[in-house]
């Protein structure tokens, strides 16, 4: 009765912090930055306006300036996959008379790039001209990117720009007007249009739009920068060498793709992209990569963007896909061919003009690096296009405008059936691990045969779920959730992630049935990759060290101690928590696949060293995440691990082979340290290994053979009849 109050409480508890109110990002932090610091001589701010998310900057009681926030206007995402808020003050005459960087969470990039730095990169915007920008398209400034922090300087770059610009055509600041619709009537892709099957005609109408660069042309390019340092370094082949040719076309448009792809391939395509989505087609040779290898550590393609007007689109690693191979005659070889998905709800518009902006760099120090762009322009040709029809005049209605939450839940929705293929394989391994668990008797009755089968399971953990997936949780998902709870809780901001919502979900349930173990001891891909390296480790005869009990006892406590520090810490600050959960290796060797700098990749070595020496040496001393789980896992309802009155005493041999050691000398299993390997009952049912069973074997066989003893003691007498 008491856990099930305890339980009911909970529930009651976070019910009661589901509502939320929509406030912007602005009414969040106005009223945390001091006037002065973001427009120097200002005294304070007006009130929020009601038709634009900005704010009048104040000096002496008149207006300087309008503040307002980068992320109320333009997506920000960066490195991290969180958004980068960054405060801005643009003066009457459109230029920029204050930045901020008020809220970030990119630990990732900026480590060992010292804040200040960045700051002051994001300073150097003050007096930026948005009506050269607006002229310009967005690069009449160079940007000084940063080595080590591309993507974060370019998408704080881009969002500083495109909501400035928002701003000030809203605001009509420096003359700047709101962008008007093409003048004559708007297009659409018309799915009847017809394409050439051959590359030079493809090229030769516009349809493939190419961008070639050589040597001598990048060598001129760094040569021209304020930084001499780029023209001391100059690419040493010859001038007319190929440095790139980038080559794009938007596949998306039927005709386009099935000429380009061919019939297959775009049949596949089609089923990749969502209703509205668009895709561009990526083909590149050369010394240069458009697509580096950079992008697997964040998953941002760094060196590539899409820019229309005032959308900006980075590619993401989930929205890329490699191409098998093209189909149009003539077509060149290539060294890279990629698709890449422009989503539904970016704003981009396939019948106007775009641009593809490469970023080549150049390294000029051990760590320092100089950048340059470079413009692939692109416009669909006239004859893949028709008119929108006109529809005839209606009566005036109310027009339904979605609000904010309707917005985010089509986002999540269209998010959850991107990833259908991801949800079906996570759902059967919760169905194949739920059913382990509920018949485990007759699942570990062959020792060898789980012994694969878990191997396996945790291969597939690793690999999908962890490098593939990226679907690792953390204390800090913990730390996210306590502090919704209390800020105000919404279920669409965990719906954005559905492999790490379905697993959240199944741990909450798993720990009513059967403890963390469900998920520490099979769903973790961290806890896999120090299994399947002891399991390495011991096939090589790696000697396997076991600590005596008591010192083994008192370091099963360090881990609740590291949790409670960190969620001490998050309740000041959880941007703090957040770096110091940097105790946990996951988003270094799973979520960065190691790709990341030295410090934290020797971290992760050492932990996974002396895993195999000692099986999960992290998980059972150090986790935070396995510590905040075994809390609430004390409610768990059924014990399911069988034993004998024989375990403990005298028997040991379940507590000498636990992988963990978490069963005590006498014969309990602690809930809160074991992972439900189910080793123990393999063990139970072995008639070579538990001497309970060998004994009942023994038993039953001298049982059996008594009858034929008595008959060879009298060989003169009969069987005895038996009636049935």
């Amino acid at each position: 009765m008491f856990r099930l109050s305890l339980l009911v409480s909970l529930v009651a508890f976070c019910l009661a912090a589901l509502p939320a109110a929509a406030e912007t990002v602005l009414s969040k932090y106005l009223n945390e930055e001091p006037p002065g610091e973001l427009v120097e001589g200002a005294d304070g701010f007006g009130a929020i306006r009601d038709d634009i998310a900005a704010a009048p900057v104040l000096k002496g009681g008149e207006t300087i300036g309008w503040a307002f926030v980068t992320s109320d206007f333009v997506g920000t995402t960066g490195y991290s996959g969180k958004p980068i808020h960054t405060m801005v003050a643009v003066d009457k005459d459109a230029k920029i008379i204050g930045v901020s960087l008020i809220k970030h969470s990119e630990p990732i990039v900026l480590i060992g790039i010292p804040e200040a730095k960045v700051k002051a990169l994001v300073a150097s915007y003050i007096g930026l001209d948005l009506i050269a920008e607006a002229s310009s398209g967005g690069t009449s400034h160079d940007v000084d990117i940063i080595s080590g922090a591309t993507v974060t300087v370019m998408v704080i770059d881009d969002s500083i720009v495109r909501s400035g610009l928002k701003v000030a055509r809203t605001l009509g600041l420096g003359g700047l007007k709101p962008e008007e619709k093409p003048a004559g009537p708007a297009f659409e892709i018309n799915p009847d249009a017809k394409a050439a099957s051959d590359w030079v005609t493809l090229e030769g109408d516009g349809t493939i739009r190419r961008l070639s660069l050589d040597v001598g042309q990048v060598n001129a390019a760094f040569a021209a920068l304020e930084d001499k340092r780029a023209a001391e370094r100059p690419l040493t082949e010859a001038p007319e060498t190929t440095f790139i040719e980038m080559q794009a076309a938007l596949v998306s448009v039927p005709a386009v793709g099935k000429a380009i792809l061919g019939e297959a391939e775009y049949g596949s395509l089609a089923g990749w992209l969502q209703p509205g989505d668009n895709a561009l087609l990526v083909a590149g040779r050369g010394l240069y990569s458009f697509k580096g290898s950079g992008y697997v550590r964040g998953g941002i393609f760094d060196r590539i963007v899409l820019i229309q007007g005032d959308v900006s689109i980075r590619f993401r690693d989930k929205m890329h896909r490699r191409v098998g191979g093209l189909t149009a005659e003539g077509r060149p070889e290539f060294t890279e061919t990629d698709l890449f998905k422009i989503p539904a709800d970016s704003g981009f518009d396939p019948a106007q003009p775009f641009r593809l902006q490469l970023l080549v760099q150049r390294e000029v120090g051990p760590i320092e690096k100089l950048f340059t762009t470079f413009d692939l322009a692109y416009q669909l040709p006239q004859f893949y296009l028709r008119p929108v029809a006109v529809a005839p005049a209606a009566e005036p209605a109310a027009i339904a405008t979605p609000d904010e939450s309707t917005a985010q839940a089509e986002l999540w929705k269209k998010i959850w059936r991107g990833s259908k293929m991801e949800i079906v394989v996570l759902g059967a391994m919760l169905l194949v691990l739920t059913a382990t668990f509920f018949f485990q008797t007759w699942a570990t009755r062959n020792e060898r045969a789980f012994f694969w089968f878990r191997m396996s399971y945790l291969t597939v953990t690793l690999v999908f779920l962890g490098w593939y997936a990226n679907a690792q949780l953390s204390v800090v998902n913990l730390m996210a959730l306590f502090g919704a709870l209390v800020s105000g809780f919404s279920w669409q901001a965990f719906l954005l992630d559905p492999l790490t919502f379905i697993l959240w979900f199944s741990l909450a349930a798993a720990l009513l049935f059967w403890g963390r173990g469900a998920y520490c001891g099979w769903l973790c891909p961290f806890g896999a990759l120090q299994e399947l390296t002891n399991k390495i480790a011991r096939a090589l005869h790696v000697p396997q060290w076991t600590l005596p009990w008591g010192l083994h006892e008192r370091l099963w406590p360090l881990k609740y101690m590291i949790f409670l520090g960190l969620f001490g810490v998050s309740l000041v600050s959880i941007e703090q928590a957040e770096h110091l959960a940097e105790v946990e290796p996951f988003k270094t060797a799973i979520i960065l696949k190691f790709m990341r700098a030295w410090p934290f990749v020797a971290y992760v070595a050492a932990l996974l060293m002396a895993g195999l020496f000692v099986e999960r040496f992290y998980c059972r001393y150090l986790c935070p995440l396995g510590a905040a789980l075994a809390i609430p896992a004390r409610l768990r309802m059924f014990d399911w691990l069988k034993r004998y009155h024989e375990c403990g005493n005298p028997c040991q041999t379940c507590a000498h082979q636990c992988p963990v050691q978490a069963i005590h000398p006498t014969g309990e299993i602690n809930p809160n340290e074991c992972v439900n390997c189910l080793h123990c009952q393999v063990l139970y049912q072995s008639r070579t290994t538990c001497p309970v069973v060998i004994k009942k074997a023994k038993r039953r066989e001298a049982v059996a053979a008594s009858p034929v003893r008595d008959l060879g003691h009298h060989p003169n007498a009969t069987k005895p009849q038996t009636s049935h």
